[in-house]
Parts: C-alpha cells; structure tokens; sequence
C-alpha cells in the first residue's frame, strides 16, 4: 500500500516516507498555528498592516479553483485541469510551519472539463464539482483522503451538455438544503448569440432551467435538476456565493454579461463597455429576480438599465425598478469567483462577519489596462455592508498595469476559512495557495493600518481608467488591429496569448498559421465545442462573424497571421468571398 501510494505522490510535489507512513497508520493533523510568521516577502502578497501571508504551496499542476479546510488544518482544492489520478488535491502539514508537505491528488472522474469549482466541506462530507456534476466524499476524523466511494449528489442532465457559464459553485444553509447556481448558455440571451445588433429572445425562455439558483436537499443522492427548487432567477453566472449563517441568508456575486462594444458599437464607447456592466452583489431572497437578460446595474448611475436587446420591448419593461437591486456594483469585468464572511477570531473585529471577495480579474477591458486581480473586504452590519469596500489582498498579478492577462502571474480565485481563523486563497494560474495571517495587536488596529492599501485603489488595475490616456489603442492605426481589437482582442487579447484557461492562444496556433480555408471558416462561421490548440483543450464558444465584410475578415485573419510572432502568408478578400459562398451552398 505505501509503495502505491509514494508512486502516486511522486508526481505532485515535496513528500518524505515517515510522513506518508504517519498518514496512513495514525492520520497526523495539523500542529497549532501560534506564533507562525509569514513569509519574507508575504508571498509577493500586499497587505494590510498586522497582516502576514504564507505560501502554503507554490504550484499545483492542475492549477486551483475554489478550496476547504478541515476542522484539523487539511486543505482540499478543486483542480481547474483534472489529470488521470483525480480532480482534486489535498494538502497536509505535517511539521506546523503553514507549508504544505504532503500533497496528494485524489477523486477522479470522466467528466473532465476545465469548469469545475465547487470545494466545501458541508455535515462530515467533502462537496466538489465537475462541470456536468456535484459529488461527495465522506470524510473520516484523523485521515486526509476519503476512505469511502465517492457519491454523486447532482447530474447536469441537459442534452446540450457544456455550455458557457457553467460552474457549479455550492453553498449550504441552516436547514439541510445545498444551493446550485445554473449559469445561462449565453451572453445576452440574444436570437444568435455573441452576433452583432442580434436582438433578444423575449420571453427569454431559457429562465426556466438557467440564469438562476436552484435548491436541493443536500443528503439525497442521484438528483437532476428537476429535483430541486429555482430560489432566485434572473442571475446570469454566479461563482462566487456563501451562505451568511449569523443573517440565515444566501449572497451572491453576478459576473455581468459582455461585449456592449463589439455588439452593439453605435450605443457604446470602448471606455463604456471596458467599465460596464456592474458586478452585483446581492442579498439572495426566495422569489428574488435580478432582471438578467433584460436589465443590467450600471454602477456610475446607481441604477437598472435596460439591454439594447430588449429596447424594442422598453414600454413593456419599464425602468428595471421592479427587479433585485445590488448591495453593492462593483465596476464592469472583475469576475468575482468567490465569496466567504468571516466568522474566525483570528482577525481584529472590524472583520468579524465581513464580506471577502476574490476578483479572478477582468478578460475583456480592451482597448484598456485589464481590472480586478485582487482580494476585497466588505465590512458588514445586521446583513448589509456598513462601509465602502477595501482592497484587502493585492499584488497577485505582479505587475501593473496588466495589458494582457495572460501578463498576471497569479488570479486569486478561492477563499476559505482555517480553523485557526486564518484565511486561504488560492490562484488559478500557477495553483498557488496562500495562508493569511494576523500577528499584530489586535486592539491597536484602525485606519493607519488601512491607509496603505487605500492608495492601491490608485492603482491601473483598480481605479477607473481615464478615457482618453489609458485607451491603449490611442493614435494606432494597422490594418487589421482596428477589426482585432472590435471584435477578437477582449478574448484572446492584445498580445494574443488568450487568457490561458477560456481563450486559446493566436500565437503559434495550428489554428492561425495552419490551413486558410479553416481559419476564414472559424471567422466566418464560429466554432463550438472541445478544441486542442498547441496541446491544450478548450472548450468555449467562439461567436461568428459572417456580419463583417469580406474585406474586414481578409484584414483581421491577416493581421493575426502576421501578428504575435508569427509570419504566415496573407488572406485575401477573394479567398474569403469563397469559404463563404462554399458555406452558403
């Protein structure tokens, strides 16, 4: 058994045989966590003053998603690219000094896809999900991997099977019941999806089965969706959810929907679609309707407004007063991914039942500086924030201004609890996992503790970019870059690298410098489904662009052809004119 069981952490990181042999025979925990010190350089973390952080472990291959701490110290996280041994990782220190030394992945399963998220530890069970499923493990006091089979909980039994928006967050309440959110399979609920000056579909029928949460019983195994009850709708993604037990309410983050400029560029400006729409937090009651796809918050009005899709439906609509109003609308893009009130005593008072946010960061701000990349503190009272939001944890991305995403070296993701009080994050580039600690006196701390990361908000990636001289793209003028930055740059980005995760990489790919004919078809036509580009799998939708001229999708696949290093042959505006009348017949 020990020598089946080396093999396998072999593969994962540090480990020595008197742990793994501790482990197996009498299931060591966790030593205490007084008088732990962090890291010199707290992790390349920014913090407030008191703070410290730990690198509990420097990469994880899979990368990391959302993540759990046991009542002994043992941290699960949910694996972003599950490999052949499990989609799942647990962590154990063995010696006490906040460092993970035994790493050991665990829970495999077929359902593969880079969507899964959820990691909670909820009654004596270990909760996770894949992109199509929630499973369980029982966990056994003393041991850190599961000892019994695993279970299924949910199935996502749709026959359309993956789709956009598709994370399975959960989150438990006081009564037994887990909570599921079911993203929508779309951006604005448009006739033809992601196109240009498409109009919405209304009714949006797909409210009935997405954009919504839904509410099961948490210890009945083997459900569908069918089984559960829709609690609140109108909400097009939600990741970042928690269940508030002091106000025995559900909250929740909305990732606001995309493309206002490449959509709809006669009603929008680069600076208003970079900053628009809001990312809404909410207080979630049954019943509650958020107003998606019909309405979206706009931060700087402090109000609803109506989608361009549904413009011709405005009298009907009226002014989107009738829907759920945010607590707060965080700007436009910064993809919250996770969301814990804290309830340890580790940390000075004035967090005590506060909000932390994890903003994974913005994708699609072009033609500016990319936002977000950070941890954020919401001070609460009797259920709703009692001050303006903070910057709690910085310097994830390691520079500033981030042009390109894939020029972040971390995006925080997941937020847990220890049951020291200390708080964990984990990064979803690298599947780095960072321990936060407080070591200052408690008593003492206040605003000259906070100042410092109040000037962070000064920072590009977190202050509202200045129209005119954070515009990238000022002065530029290439063939090609104009179309590129419309229409294909808020995904794969200005350096064309994509965002590692959702959007394949133009640099070098098979798909771009490869055969012409399939490239202007991809252009043209769209692509949905699991591709490998470089290696790599993705699976996202890529819109088509039939709308564009010919000579537009001449320039841009030119210009991408002859961009980001690469140095393939031109396309011309005759060569698109034939993929499409082929397409066409």
């Amino acid at each position: 058994m020990y020598a089946n069981l080396l093999k396998t952490c072999s593969r994962v990181g540090r480990y020595f045989f008197p742990a793994i042999l501790l482990l197996s025979v009498v299931g060591c925990t966790q030593k205490g966590s007084g008088g732990l010190q962090g890291d010199p350089d707290n992790g390349g973390l920014a913090l407030p003053g008191g703070f410290e952080a730990i690198v509990v472990v420097d990469s994880l291959e899979g990368r990391a998603r959302h993540l759990a701490i046991n009542d002994n110290g043992d941290i699960y996280v949910k694996l972003r690219f599950p490999d052949s041994i499990g989609g799942n990782v647990a962590l154990r220190d063995t010696t006490g000094d906040g460092k993970a030394d035994i790493v050991i992945p665990f829970g495999d399963y077929e359902d593969k896809g880079s969507y899964g998220t959820a990691m909670r530890i909820y009654n004596g069970y270990l909760y996770f999900s894949s992109m199509l499923n929630v499973f369980r493990y029982k966990l056994t006091p003393g041991e850190l991997l599961p000892q019994e089979d695993m279970e299924l909980v949910l199935h996502d039994d749709h026959p359309h099977g993956t789709h956009e928006h598709i994370a399975k967050p959960v989150t438990f309440d006081n009564e037994g019941y887990m909570y599921v959110p079911f993203g929508a399979p779309s951006n604005g609920c448009q006739v033809e999806n992601r196109t240009p000056n498409s109009p919405g579909q209304y009714p949006c029928e797909m409210l009935a089965d997405h954009g919504g949460i839904w509410r099961f019983d948490a210890n009945k195994l083997n459900q569908t969706q069918r089984d559960g009850e829709l609690y609140a709708t109108g909400l097009r993604s939600v990741v970042a959810q928690d269940w508030n037990h002091q106000e025995n309410s559900l909250y929740a983050l909305q990732h606001g929907r995309d493309d206002l400029l490449r959509l709809w560029a006669n009603y929008y400006s680069p600076w208003q679609s970079a900053m628009l729409p809001s990312e809404e937090f909410f207080k979630v009651e049954k019943g509650d309707d958020a107003g998606w796809p019909y309405f979206y918050y706009d931060q700087m009005k402090g109000e609803k407004v109506i989608n361009p899709e549904y413009l011709a439906q405005q009298d009907e609509l009226g002014d989107g007063s009738q829907y759920k109003q945010p607590l707060i609308g965080f700007p436009g893009h910064w993809a919250p991914n996770d969301l814990f009130f804290y309830t340890g005593d580790q940390f000075p008072e004035r967090y005590k039942q506060g909000a932390f946010i994890a903003f994974h960061g913005s994708t699609n701000r072009a033609p500016y500086p990319q936002s977000g990349y950070f941890v954020a503190f919401v001070p609460f009272k009797d259920g709703v924030p009692s001050g303006e939001w903070e910057v709690f944890a910085d310097g994830f991305a390691g520079v500033d201004p981030i042009v390109n995403v894939s020029d972040a070296k971390h995006r925080p993701m997941g937020l847990a609890m220890g049951p020291d009080g200390s708080l964990y994050v984990s990064d979803d580039v690298k599947g780095k996992v960072w321990r936060i600690i407080y070591t200052g006196n408690k008593d003492g701390f206040g605003e000259q503790q906070l100042a410092e990361m109040e000037t962070h908000k000064k920072l590009t990636h977190i202050r509202t970019p200045d129209e005119e001289q954070d515009n990238l793209d000022k002065g530029k003028e290439v063939a090609g870059a104009k179309v590129y930055s419309t229409y294909c740059g808020t995904c794969h980005q200005r350096d064309g690298k994509g965002d590692g995760s959702r959007f394949p990489p133009l640099d070098g790919s098979e798909w771009v410098i490869g055969d012409k004919k399939r490239l202007i078809d991809v252009v043209l036509n769209g692509l949905e489904g699991e591709i490998k580009v470089k290696g790599v799998s993705y699976n996202n939708l890529m819109p088509q662009h039939s709308f564009l001229s010919d000579e537009d999708i001449a320039k841009v696949t030119t210009y991408i052809r002859q961009s980001f290093g690469n140095n393939a042959s031109e396309i011309t505006a005759e060569e698109v004119k034939q993929v499409r009348a082929e397409t066409a017949q």
